[in-house]
C-alpha cells in the first residue's frame, strides 16, 4: 500500500465507478489506464487472503489481508415427523477479511438467514465447519461460544424485536458491557458513549424501544452489536424495514464505524442497488447453494449465472 501511495496513484483502496471514486476493499478489480490492477487470491492454508497488484511498468507484488471468517461445506437440513426432510442451505462456502464488507444476495427463502444463523451460532448447522479467527465455532457452547461472541455480533431486521420491551435500552446496551466485567457505572458511562457515537444523544438510554422510531432503534441496536468490539457484524437485512432517508443515515453510519474500526461484515441483503453501492464483494444464493461470487461490479454489471442475470434484471 505505500509503494502504491507513493508513486502518486491514490488510496489504494479507491476505485473509480462511472467517474465517481467509492472506497472499497483492495481486491477491487481496477480499470487500465495507468491505474493498478487488484486480483484477489483464494484462501490459503496459512489462513490468509493474498491480493496482487500489479501495473505497467512495475512488478507484480502481494499484499497479504488477514482472514477473519470462513466457512466450508455447510449444509442445514430441516426434519419433521410430519414431512420431507428440506434441504435449506447445500454445501456453502466462502470467507470474510479483514474490513471487508461482503453481501449475500437472493430471492426470499434462498436460505440467506439461515446460513447467517448458522455463522452466528443461533442455528446448528447438519455439517460444514465455521472458523472465526483461526478458531472452529461449528460446535461451540457455553464458555467457548461466550469467546466468539467476543469477536461477533448481529443486528436483525426488525429492531424492536432485538430489545426487551419492558427495559430501556441504555438496560439493553449495558447488559453486554455488564458480562464483560463492567460495574454498573461504568457500564452506563459507555453506553451513552456508544449510543453519540452511533448518531443518538445520550438520554435515549432513558426510552424504551416503543418510544422511539425504527432508525433510532436500529441505532441503539449498532450500538449494543459495538458494546464487545466485534470484528465482524452479521447484518441480516438490518435496513430492509426502514425507509429509503433512514436508511441511508444507517448506511453512512455503518461505512464509518466499519473505516474507524476496521470492522468486516456480512451483508444479507435483497436490494442489489443499495448492494453494489456498500459492498466490496457479493454473493449470490438460489435453492440453498451459491451459484456465483466476485466483487460487485463482476457480478452485478457482468453476471454469468442465467439466475444472476434474472436476479438482477427484475431490480435494476
Amino acid at each position: 500500500r505505500d509503494d502504491v501511495e507513493s508513486r502518486g496513484l491514490g488510496d489504494v483502496y479507491k476505485r473509480q465507478n462511472q467517474g465517481h471514486g467509492r472506497q472499497h476493499a483492495g481486491h477491487e478489480r481496477w480499470s487500465d489506464g495507468g491505474i493498478w490492477k487488484c486480483t484477489r487470491y483464494p484462501a490459503t492454508p496459512s489462513n490468509k487472503l493474498y491480493e496482487k497488484a500489479a501495473g505497467s511498468g512495475t512488478a507484480a507484488k502481494e499484499v497479504l489481508m488477514e482472514e477473519l471468517l470462513r466457512v466450508e461445506h455447510l449444509r442445514k437440513i430441516f426434519t419433521a415427523a410430519d414431512r420431507n426432510d428440506f434441504l435449506a442451505v447445500d454445501d456453502v462456502t466462502f470467507s470474510i477479511g479483514q474490513g471487508e464488507k461482503v453481501a449475500l444476495i437472493g430471492e426470499s427463502g434462498s436460505g440467506k438467514t439461515t446460513v447467517a444463523k448458522m455463522v452466528a451460532r443461533l442455528l446448528d448447522s447438519t455439517s460444514g465447519t465455521i472458523i472465526l479467527q483461526e478458531k472452529d465455532i461449528t460446535h461451540a457452547s457455553g464458555k467457548k461460544l461466550r469467546q466468539a461472541y467476543q469477536n461477533m455480533q448481529m443486528v436483525f431486521q426488525m429492531p424492536l424485536e432485538s430489545f426487551d420491551p419492558r427495559r430501556t435500552l441504555g438496560y439493553g446496551i449495558a447488559e453486554s458491557l455488564r458480562n464483560q466485567g463492567y460495574s454498573k457505572e461504568a457500564a452506563a458511562a459507555e453506553c451513552k458513549r456508544l449510543l453519540t457515537r452511533c448518531g443518538l444523544e445520550a438520554a435515549f438510554a432513558k426510552r424504551y424501544p416503543h418510544e422511539v422510531s425504527g432508525g433510532q432503534c436500529q441505532r441503539a441496536a449498532i450500538a449494543r452489536a459495538l458494546a464487545i468490539q466485534p470484528k465482524l457484524l452479521i447484518l441480516d437485512e438490518a435496513t430492509s424495514a426502514l425507509d429509503v432517508t433512514v436508511q441511508a443515515e444507517i448506511l453512512s453510519l455503518l461505512d464509518e464505524l466499519q473505516k474507524n474500526l476496521n470492522m468486516s461484515y456480512l451483508f444479507i441483503c435483497h436490494d442489489i442497488a443499495l448492494v453494489q453501492d456498500f459492498c466490496d464483494r457479493v454473493m449470490v444464493m438460489h435453492h440453498g447453494k451459491i451459484v456465483e461470487m466476485g466483487t460487485t461490479d463482476e457480478v452485478i454489471q457482468h453476471p454469468k449465472q442465467a439466475y444472476t442475470k434474472k436476479l438482477i434484471d427484475s431490480v435494476l
